[in-house]
């Protein structure tokens, strides 16, 4: 019987470094941002959402880079236990997309936030309760903190904006991870600077944005981004 790692101490998930340890604080950190969100509502959900997307895409693509090719590596039904959570991230970029694409008042937008909580929480669930505990029960504590090095510093240098065409595998979101990381963060910055700028800038950031998602969406349609994937993951474009 394994025990779901929000149940365990930091020791018993081997120590600050373990990579473990350094899941359950990011999910303990999505769980204070999502009941931040349900009492929020107009510019501040915005925000709250633009803080989930910040803490989201880097850990789940360090997980997809880092962490699930180490499972399969170890676990004979490796494949099918990281594919569940692979098609979990991929229904996130995919309803963040959607959101991204809806103004406030849209009357969908309800619905689709709501699917996007669920499947956030389904994810930690799915993580906390099966992947990790298998994790743990598979390689020893060295391995552990190893992997949480690794998991950390990809983390530190990924995307961090929704990505939906783009592999939910190796090699292809390895090697999309540069173009795409420069132009998530630089987007991050000009968003940034739109909340401080006076009225007279806002048109040039905004213009500024719209160029660099044109540039992202034409990055990760290049055939080379998909390398890896499997069919269940994959978008048609």
């Amino acid at each position: 019987m394994v025990t779901s790692i929000a149940q365990q101490s930091r020791a018993e998930l081997g120590g600050p470094v373990s990579v473990l340890s350094r899941q359950k604080q990011d999910h303990v950190r999505l769980d204070g941002l999502l009941e931040e969100l349900a009492t929020s509502t107009g510019a501040a959900e915005e925000r709250v959402l633009a803080r989930i997307y910040r803490l989201v895409f880097p850990h789940a693509f360090a997980e997809e880079s880092v962490l699930w090719p180490a499972i399969r590596r170890v676990l004979p039904n490796g494949h099918e236990i990281t594919l569940e959570v692979e098609r979990e991230h991929q229904e996130v970029n995919e309803l963040v997309t959607q959101l991204e694409e809806m103004s406030i008042e849209d009357a969908r937008r309800p619905a689709v936030l709501d699917r996007l909580v669920e499947v956030l929480r389904e994810d930690v669930r799915d993580e906390e309760e099966e992947l990790l505990p298998r994790l743990q029960a598979a390689v020893d504590r060295s391995q552990l903190r190893r992997l949480g090095v690794y998991w950390e510093l990809v983390r530190r240098v990924a995307p961090t904006r929704a990505h939906p065409v783009v592999a939910r595998r190796p090699p292809g979101n390895v090697i999309a991870a540069l173009p795409l990381t420069v132009i998530d963060r630089l987007r991050d910055l000009v968003e940034y600077a739109e909340r401080a700028a006076p009225a007279r800038m806002l048109d040039a950031l905004r213009a500024t944005d719209r160029q660099l998602v044109r540039a992202a969406r034409r990055t990760e349609r290049l055939p080379i981004m998909r390398m890896g994937e499997d069919p269940s993951t994959g978008v048609n474009t």
